[in-house]
């Protein structure tokens, strides 16, 4: 995929915005627009790779360390049960979005997990909000 038309390329580099929650000089992360529940975070490597087959391995080490972070934060901030944490890899695992991605989504107890087809998009200052109460938790 060509990066200019990759969203989270473009998000990365700033031509698109999100409701960011921790970024450094190699990776971003921002709330999903259409979360399965509120502080539904994705972890993203700056650099195009399509998926965890293209990725290096010292790169794909530290996106992973970071993703403990924010899954740290997201725990503390949204006052959650757990964390689930999911990676897709191609087509046939429902990567939809061809750059490598970690969905760090809040989880309750007792709660059945949320299909990503019952999304629906949230409301940009209600992300706003949640990335800032997030980002105290850094």
């Amino acid at each position: 995929m060509n990066e200019d038309k990759c969203v989270f390329c473009r998000i990365a580099h700033k031509q698109v915005g999100a409701s960011r929650v921790y970024e450094d000089e190699k990776v971003v992360a921002f709330l999903d627009i259409r979360p399965l529940n509120e502080g539904h975070t994705l972890v993203i490597p700056k650099a195009h790779y399509e998926n965890i087959f293209d990725v290096p391995k010292e790169l794909n080490a530290y996106l992973h360390g970071v993703t403990k972070q924010v899954a740290i934060a997201v725990k503390k901030a949204m006052a959650v049960d757990g964390i689930t944490i999911i990676q897709q890899n191609g087509k046939a695992a429902n990567q939809d979005i061809p750059h490598l991605h970690v969905h760090v989504i809040p989880r309750y107890a007792g709660q059945k997990m949320p299909s990503f087809s019952e999304t629906s998009e949230a409301d940009k200052e209600k992300l706003n909000q949640t990335a800032t109460k997030i980002r105290k938790h850094f």
